[in-house]
C-alpha cells in the first residue's frame, strides 16, 4: 500500500482539492503507471456533483482517459514491461466469465464493469479512485499499450471520446457510400466528424453554433446546418443514412427522426440528464430506429487507438495544470473549451 497525490471531491457540494489517496501495490497481474496525463470528461463534472441520481461515492477522484508510463509490474504480467507508454480507459475490470466478457464486449459485462473511479472493487468495499492522481494500478488485462510515437498528451480523450464515437461507427459498418449525420460539434462531436469522414462518409454536422462552422469542415465535414434555421433544417429532411447523437441535453427529439432517410439510425452516445421523449411516429416513419452505444471493448480501444496513430486523428484539446481543474469544470458547462481539455500531471 502506497500513499498517491490526487485531486478529489470530498462531496458533490465541494469544489476539487488535494487529498491523498491509498493505492495498492502491484499484484502479479498488476501494472503500476505513473500518470503523465488525464483528460478532462463531461461525466467527471456529473459524478463529482452527483447529478446523476445518487450514484457517486464520496470522496471521489475523478478521471479516466489516462496516458502514463509503466512504473512496475506483477511478475505474471507479460503484455508490458516498465517504460512502457500505456492507457487506461473508462472501466478496470469485467466478471471475464459471462457470454459478453467471452465474445470480447467485456464493456457490456453482464455482472457490471468496475469503473476506473466511482466504483467498487468485486466483492470489496475499496472504491477506485480514478486519473486526477500521480499514479493508479491497473490489472494488464485492461490496459491499453500506446505506440511509440503517438503524441500522449493528444491521446488521452481518445480512451473515452474516442471510443464512445469509434465503436458506434464501427458497429453501423460506416464507409463509403453512406451520409452521416452528427448532432453537436464538442468533444464527442468533433471526435464523431473525424472518424466518420476518415471512414469514407459524407459528414454533416447539425450545430446550433455557427461560429463553429468553418472548424467543422477544417475537421473533415463536408456540410454544416445550424439547427436554429428553419430553412436550413427543411432541407435536411430526409439526408442521412446514420446520425450520431452527442448532445447530453433533452430537445425535440421528432426533429432529429426527420433528418434520417427510410431505415436510418440515431446512434445515441450522449446522456442528457432526464429521459428523451420519442414518439412511435417518428419510429414507423420510414422504419427508423433509435440504438445506444456505451465506449467500446478494451479490444474494440486498442483496435482504435492503433487506427488513430495510423491514420494521425487525434482531438483538439488544451492542456491544464491540476490546480485549475475546478475553472476547466465551470468552463465546460459554459461551453468555454474548443474541444477537450487535458490535465498535465506533473502539476501536480
Amino acid at each position: 500500500m502506497s500513499k498517491v497525490k490526487s485531486y478529489a471531491a470530498l462531496s458533490e457540494k465541494t469544489p476539487l482539492e488535494p487529498y491523498n489517496i491509498i493505492r495498492r501495490e502491484c499484484n502479479s497481474e498488476d501494472v503500476l503507471i505513473k500518470i503523465e496525463y488525464c483528460g478532462v470528461c463531461h461525466s467527471d463534472i456529473h459524478m463529482a456533483r452527483n447529478e446523476w441520481h445518487n450514484t457517486s461515492i464520496f470522496p471521489m477522484v475523478p478521471g479516466h482517459e489516462i496516458i502514463g508510463v509503466v512504473e512496475s509490474i506483477g511478475n505474471s504480467v507479460s503484455k508490458f514491461k516498465i517504460g512502457d507508454s500505456v492507457g487506461v480507459g473508462v472501466y478496470v475490470d469485467s466478471c471475464g466469465k459471462c457470454d459478453n466478457c467471452n465474445d470480447s464486449m467485456d464493456h457490456y459485462c453482464e455482472k457490471g464493469v468496475v469503473l476506473t473511479y466511482n466504483s467498487y472493487e468485486y466483492g470489496t468495499t475499496t472504491i477506485t479512485y480514478g486519473g486526477y492522481s500521480k499514479k493508479i494500478v491497473v490489472k494488464e488485462s485492461y490496459v491499453i499499450g500506446i505506440p511509440k510515437g503517438m503524441i500522449k498528451e493528444k491521446a488521452a480523450p481518445l480512451l473515452c471520446a474516442g471510443i464512445t464515437t469509434y465503436s458506434p461507427l464501427r458497429y453501423l459498418n460506416v464507409g463509403q457510400g453512406h451520409k452521416v449525420g452528427v448532432t453537436g460539434f464538442g468533444g464527442l462531436g468533433h471526435m464523431g466528424v473525424k472518424f466518420a469522414s476518415s471512414m469514407g462518409a459524407e459528414v454533416t454536422i447539425f450545430s446550433t453554433s455557427e461560429s463553429k462552422k468553418q472548424d467543422a469542415i477544417n475537421m473533415g465535414a463536408h456540410n454544416f446546418v445550424n439547427v436554429n434555421d428553419k430553412e436550413q433544417l427543411i432541407k435536411a429532411q430526409n439526408s442521412c443514412h446514420y446520425i450520431l447523437d452527442t448532445v447530453s441535453a433533452n430537445r425535440d427529439m421528432a426533429q432529429v427522426f426527420s433528418l434520417l432517410k427510410t431505415d436510418g439510425r440515431i446512434m445515441t452516445v450522449g446522456l442528457p440528464m432526464e429521459p428523451h421523449a420519442i414518439s412511435s411516429f417518428s419510429l414507423i416513419d420510414k422504419r427508423k430506429g433509435i440504438i445506444g452505444s456505451s465506449i467500446g471493448s478494451i479490444v474494440e480501444t486498442q483496435e482504435m487507438i492503433n487506427y488513430c496513430n495510423e491514420n494521425n486523428i487525434y482531438p483538439e484539446v488544451e492542456m491544464i495544470p491540476i490546480s485549475k481543474i475546478n475553472e476547466a469544470f465551470e468552463r465546460i458547462i459554459n461551453k468555454d473549451i474548443r474541444f477537450r481539455f487535458v490535465i498535465d500531471m506533473s502539476s501536480l
